[in-house]
């Protein structure tokens, strides 16, 4: 199945989508709440979707506004280094174990929101990746049963202020600047995709600048292996976010560097989930439109 989670004309809600057609089922039945984590806690039970849906009516999902699929995640967990092109790109050696690390909820956006470039740098990058949502949480998790602790996929753009992220060893800062990932819109569940979301072509672009182009069949850890190595130091719960890492083709490493300029939209598209777009805006002119209202 596919869900986006946002708001039409009939109000806020978890959306399932077929097409061009999105029903708001929170609309027919509260039970589903206002984010994914009813149904991946069995609030509400997934056999009642097609019930609620045939309670709304349909809305076109180009007239929705995006949220957060989980509006509060208890984890954001990175990895940083899992595709070998874009390891050498960086000049890092290939690592025997990921390279790991977090992001903040203030630095989640939804697609369609405003990606903010910081007023102290222009060093801002794009990556595109594939982002896991976690449907079962467990600690040690064995590989082959990691892929059945998935709720979905859907896509990310870890935005990264590169200048910051080199200031120190530790890429925290750099990665965690607020309304830098845009997540979603879209979540597809596992049965629509090939298993483990494996040998999706993954793309990041600016218009008709494609910037990063690749599949998914490429990174060095998959879905399950990733899983199971993250659940030997820390347990995951269920609406836990897992961001895949990105391909060759990041802005840092072009001759000139390519960084992402406010007045641009930046989109992300991984086959079979759907596309992530969001305007660039420059942090000055946010904060003059907060101030000017």
């Amino acid at each position: 199945m596919r869900f986006i989670v946002g708001t039409g004309v009939s109000g806020q809600g978890v959306y399932v989508v077929e097409g061009d057609w999105a029903w708001n089922l929170t609309k027919a039945d509260e039970r589903f709440g206002t984010d994914l984590m009813a149904l991946i806690e069995g609030v509400a039970d997934p056999s009642a979707i097609a019930d609620a849906r045939n309670k709304v009516d349909a809305e076109p999902v180009a007239s929705l506004t995006p949220g957060l699929p989980v509006a509060r995640p208890g984890k954001i967990i990175c990895l940083g280094l899992n595709y070998v092109d874009h390891i050498k790109e960086g000049g890092y050696d290939v690592p025997v174990y990921p390279a790991l690390f977090m992001r903040s909820n203030t630095s989640m956006i939804p697609a369609g929101a405003p990606m903010v470039r910081p007023s102290c740098s222009e060093q801002l990058d794009y990556e595109a990746e594939l982002m896991v949502i976690i449907g079962k949480g467990g600690k040690h998790i064995s590989e082959a049963d990691a892929l059945s602790h998935v709720f979905g996929y859907t896509l990310f753009n870890d935005g990264s202020v590169r200048e910051y992220q080199r200031k120190t060893h530790q890429w925290t800062p750099g990665k965690n600047f607020d309304a830098t990932g845009p997540v979603g819109p879209v979540i597809v569940t596992p049965d629509e995709l090939p298993e483990g979301a494996d040998g999706l072509k993954i793309e990041s672009r600016v218009g008709s600048e494609i910037l990063q182009s690749a599949t998914t069949s490429d990174m060095l850890w998959s879905v399950a292996r990733t899983i199971a190595t993250v659940s030997e130091y820390t347990t995951l719960e269920p609406g836990d976010y897992l961001a895949m890492g990105t391909p060759p083709g990041v802005g840092h490493a072009k001759k000139p560097p390519r960084w992402l300029r406010p007045g641009e939209t930046v989109e992300v598209e991984i086959e079979g989930i759907g596309i992530c777009a969001n305007p660039i805006v420059a942090e000055e002119d946010v904060q003059a439109t907060e101030a000017a209202e």
